[in-house]
């Protein structure tokens, strides 16, 4: 008998039996193959002058740019209760990577009224929002 007609067969199930030692995480995907989940690794606060806050937050794996934005609206609207604010507008966001970290550096108003502009945010509902998508505030 050839060779090639013991092995023929062989070969489909060796394949079949190797990809069954790869873990599976549902819909076929591997274990581990995915992103490391986020890191959030602290917030620095500094009151700039009366009603201005600066809020600088760092991150480890963050997903996008929006995880740095998520992470600095939350501290300010913490800040703002603590503050006895209902409220907080943002200002301006700069980021900066370095390796696996990002960092944030935003400035925000707080108020007890809603505020004019477009980014404005209302405390209480955001920190509610934040404690649910388990971002962590001041």
């Amino acid at each position: 008998m050839h060779l090639q007609a013991l092995m023929a067969p062989t070969i489909p199930a060796l394949a079949v039996g190797l990809s069954a030692c790869a873990p599976t995480c549902g819909d076929g995907e591997q274990c581990g193959a995915s992103d490391p989940a986020p890191e959030y690794l602290g917030v620095e606060t500094r009151l700039l002058d009366g009603d201005l806050v600066n809020f600088r937050v760092s991150m480890q794996d963050a997903l996008s740019t929006n995880d740095i934005d998520k992470y600095a609206e939350c501290a300010a609207a913490q800040y703002a209760l603590i503050r006895g604010f209902g409220f907080a507008r943002h200002v301006r966001t700069t980021m900066e990577q370095d390796g696996r970290v990002w960092r944030g550096d935003a400035v925000y108003t707080i108020s007890a009224s809603l505020p004019r502009g477009l980014k404005t945010i209302d405390a209480e509902v955001t920190v509610s929002n934040c404690e649910d998508n388990q971002i962590p505030t001041v």
